[in-house]
């Protein structure tokens, strides 16, 4: 709690001393009854519930005067109000080994319908963005809040060889920042990729954040580790989705085989190091649950200064009104 002009706060200095009269007005008071009505009133009348009725309207009127006398001073409070990412880029695995058949129909197939499931999940308002992930990653869907285009995006991912995860952060990151000065071709090259600036705080960017989707390691482009660092300088959080079996699948495709496995060492520190959060999805219907359930989880609590004073002038003086109407209720008199 803060004020906006603690030099009011000055005002309430003088409610102690008042208090302090009144009690030794009603002390006084007290006495003078007692010497008047005998000891035997006095006995009727100091019961607990006398005590507490004719405490009860002077309390309610002080405390309602230091309210109404602390709302000249401007009180504000930080109040926590809900916030969800208003750009989400779903970056999709779409390197050759999402076509196996651990996850019905494949892999790929299920990403698609998790995604559509996503999408349609969104508030109306929320922007998303779609890259593909393969040797390379490229932006397939700008940032748009027209759910068709979404679609019609999602239905044009083939599949092509290779997974560079990294290059799929960074192209996520150039779209949701376009101010962050990344350039994507020395970083295709090895190089730095960007202008250094003062990090901000993991996960402190209310506006945007990523949800990459990969059923295997990263074999090609940018280091993915160094790219969910750069993410977690800008405050973006990376939410990693794992999707077929732990132990892996050998696929075969035109007379060669190769085994494929999750990574999921590495898709679980790139959720840490962002203030993100793992899945790990092994059939269709478990994806299409972690993908709708992420909408909420993508809520994130916003602190807010808001002044208060209306609400202290309201509390003070209906204290003065409650008050005074049991005073006069009670004894027939105010106060």
């Amino acid at each position: 709690m803060t004020v906006l002009w603690p030099r009011m706060l000055w005002l309430l200095a003088p409610l102690p001393i008042l208090l302090l009269v009144y009690l030794r007005l009603g002390a006084r008071q007290k006495r003078a009854r007692a010497g008047l009505a005998g000891l035997s009133t006095l006995f009727d009348t100091s019961s607990s519930a006398a005590r507490v009725r004719r405490a009860l309207p002077p309390l309610m009127f002080f405390i309602g005067l230091v309210a109404l006398v602390a709302s000249v001073a401007r009180p504000q409070a930080d109040v926590i109000l809900p916030s969800r990412h208003r750009d989400v880029i779903l970056a999709i695995d779409i390197s050759g080994s999402m076509r196996a058949t651990d996850v019905k129909a494949n892999r790929l197939a299920a990403a698609q319908n998790a995604a559509r499931a996503f999408i349609e999940s969104q508030p109306s308002n929320s922007r998303i963005g779609i890259v593909a992930v393969a040797g390379s990653a490229s932006l397939v869907q700008s940032l748009t809040d027209n759910r068709e285009e979404l679609m019609q995006a999602i239905e044009r991912l083939q599949l092509q060889r290779g997974t560079a995860l990294g290059s799929g952060i960074y192209i996520a990151l150039a779209t949701l920042l376009p101010d962050a000065n990344i350039n994507l071709e020395q970083l295709s090259q090895g190089r730095s990729g960007f202008v250094e600036e003062e990090p901000r705080p993991p996960g402190s960017n209310r506006s945007a954040a990523i949800v990459l989707l990969t059923d295997g390691e990263s074999n090609h482009g940018p280091d993915p580790q160094e790219a969910a660092q750069f993410a977690a300088d800008h405050g973006v959080r990376i939410y990693t989705i794992g999707i077929g079996s732990k132990d892996g699948i050998t696929l075969g495709f035109n007379g060669w085989s190769m085994r494929v496995r999750l990574d999921e060492e590495a898709l679980q520190k790139i959720a840490i190091t962002t203030h993100g959060d793992y899945y790990a999805a092994t059939t269709s219907q478990q994806l299409k649950s972690i993908y709708e359930n992420l909408s909420a989880r993508m809520v994130i609590a916003r602190s807010r200064t808001v002044e208060v004073t209306a609400f202290f002038v309201a509390v003070g003086a209906a204290l003065l009104v409650i008050s005074a109407l049991c005073s006069v209720l009670w004894f027939n008199r105010v106060l």
